[in-house]
């Protein structure tokens, strides 16, 4: 394989990455009891003796965090399941908005169920795992190609002028070679930060499924899939024998963060 050949194939293998312009979303309770509390709006809803305080916390990664804390006075235990939270995404003019797939059907995310996220993190730490062996066994391919072609070039007779560019195309190629190593190696790191994160998420932040007795609460996160396109989007917690709780936040974006 000729050292330019190689030169072009390291320099692929290291492209793909493109910095992206960055949004970020901010949630306004719009239905409700809403209050400022603590610098934050924050709205509360109740059925049939069951109340849901709900405010936004913040965007985490493709998800929407919800701070909720649902409180049950009624004279029964509730079985709360956090992945039965749904919204359906409405535009400016509180209209709802369509699958783009299928445009009869509504827009409509159902929250995340953490235990089956917790699961889906195990296959991607194991994923990125086999990526990395992969890339290690790549690597250790081109290495042997360069250095074979190094060797067969530089035992050949040639100019100097032909001796100086294959140096260059050789030390070039070793040079992205090693560059590649170090990017593989800095990728895996990143997302194994971001998956023992995700861990961590689903394992403490996040609302599990449990039942909640009379007179007490539970309270915790919510990650509701992010709907960019979203203007409002209608939020229901549904209840037997009732409409469920139901409260509507106003989305907006901005370039800098929320504070």
């Amino acid at each position: 394989m000729k050292a330019n050949v190689l030169l072009l194939y390291v320099a692929l293998a290291l492209g793909g990455c493109a910095a992206s312009k960055t949004t970020y979303l901010q949630l306004t309770p719009m239905t409700g009891d809403v209050a400022r509390i603590d610098g934050r709006m924050v709205t509360r809803g109740e059925v049939d003796s069951v109340v849901i305080v709900a405010s936004f916390e913040r965007e985490d990664m493709e998800y929407l965090a919800m701070d909720i804390e649902i409180k049950n006075r009624s004279g029964r235990a509730i079985n709360f399941d956090p992945s039965n939270f749904r919204y359906v995404a409405l535009d400016a003019n509180e209209d709802t908005l369509r699958e783009s797939q299928n445009q009869t059907l509504a827009l409509f995310r159902t929250a995340a169920n953490p235990a089956l996220e917790t699961e889906l993190v195990k296959d991607k730490i194991a994923k990125e795992t086999r990526r990395l062996k992969t890339a290690k066994i790549i690597n250790t391919v081109l290495f042997v190609a360069i250095a074979a072609s190094d060797v067969s070039s530089s035992s050949r007779r040639q100019s100097g002028e032909s001796w100086v560019r294959n140096r260059i195309s050789h030390d070039g190629a070793y040079n992205l070679l090693q560059a590649k190593r170090v990017i593989d190696h800095g990728t895996f790191a990143n997302r194994m930060q971001r998956y023992d994160f995700e861990s961590y998420r689903w394992r403490e932040l996040a609302l599990r499924r449990t039942y909640i007795q009379p007179g007490e609460s539970v309270r915790g996160f919510v990650y509701l899939p992010k709907t960019m396109q979203a203007s409002f989007i209608k939020m229901l917690y549904p209840m037997p024998e009732t409409n469920g709780v139901t409260l509507t936040f106003m989305q907006s974006t901005t370039k800098q963060r929320p504070k």
